[in-house]
């Protein structure tokens, strides 16, 4: 079935799998064209492959690197033309532990891929388009950043931050361009395997819905936040969770 162009484009950051695959599966499907970056160029390409090469683009870099930042919002311009909605997918979790014992060097990573970088992708697609044309921006958070999340303190820190952050650039980028945020529970993903392996099965009774989140899941509120069903949400974390804050209860 042939989709029409929708005559939007996104830029989506760490969307070579996971997450961001997902989002930018769900963008594709409704006819917008997509760049995606992350690190990886040959896992960057065979996204590309998958997604349709005559719709997506793709761009190799570090999230945290100023100059890939700009480099990829410049790449969008000049292949597209326009940027009308920043997904800030990329994230990182390198550390598993008590947070008394946090090697605060681990801390500043975290942060610098997990936050500054998403503010740095926003700036740079607030001036190259987003300021004079309007837009709409999904931050993905996590429900880490929400509630306490034993022994991944820097990245729950990490993404209250993106909470905020998401205030912050809704308040200032206002009317002009929506802010929103989206936090996940455990996602179906590689990223997030060493939260279920081995023990899934224990992990899914705790969620009221019975399963793990998928990509898709996240994709498909990724892709109402940037659509016209949206338009008077801005300064929201939507909690995509399959229910298990329900469990934060007494009894």
């Amino acid at each position: 079935m042939t989709v029409q162009d929708s005559g939007k484009v996104a830029l989506i950051t760490g969307a070579s799998r996971g997450i961001g695959y997902g989002i930018a599966e769900a963008f594709v499907a409704r006819g917008d064209r997509v760049c995606i970056t992350g690190r990886g160029e040959d896992a960057l390409n065979e996204a590309v492959e998958r997604l349709g090469s005559d719709r997506v683009i793709a761009i190799a870099g570090k999230a945290h690197d100023e100059a890939h930042q700009a480099a990829a919002v410049e790449q969008v311009m000049e292949a597209f033309g326009r940027v009308d909605f920043l997904v800030n997918n990329a994230g990182t979790n390198p550390v598993f532990g008590p947070i008394a014992e946090l090697d605060l060097n681990v801390v500043r990573k975290v942060y610098e891929t997990n936050v500054i970088s998403a503010l740095g992708f926003a700036q740079q697609t607030w001036k190259a388009w987003q300021k004079e044309n309007g837009g709409a921006i999904v931050n993905i958070a996590s429900v880490a950043g929400i509630s306490a999340s034993p022994f991944v303190g820097a990245y729950g820190m990490s993404k209250a931050a993106m909470v905020n952050l998401t205030l912050q650039l809704a308040h200032e980028f206002a009317p002009v361009v929506r802010v929103n945020s989206i936090a996940p529970a455990v996602v179906r993903t590689k990223f997030a395997e060493a939260l279920y392996e081995g023990r899934e099965a224990e992990v899914v009774a705790s969620y009221p819905l019975g399963r793990l989140g998928t990509p898709q899941d996240i994709g498909g509120a990724a892709a109402f936040l940037t659509s016209g069903q949206s338009d008077w949400i801005t300064g929201q974390t939507l909690v995509v969770d399959g229910g298990i804050l329900l469990n934060a209860g007494v009894g």
